[in-house]
């Protein structure tokens, strides 16, 4: 038997496809809404954090 048929016997397994594209496309929307909103300079400074080594402690 194949998994979508499991899938296929549960009752009301169609909602989960529409509420998972509805939350990416909210958060896509809100992602893509901060990015054009946000400071270019604190843009900049995430931009360069995976290259500050100005950390004094060392592991």
């Amino acid at each position: 038997m194949k998994f979508i048929n499991y899938l296929e016997s549960i009752a009301g397994i169609s909602i989960y496809p529409m509420a998972s594209l509805l939350i990416f496309s909210i958060f896509f929307v809100f992602a893509a809404f901060w990015a054009f909103r946000a400071d270019r300079n604190m843009v900049d400074q995430i931009s360069r954090i995976p290259l500050d080594n100005d950390d004094t402690q060392s592991l």
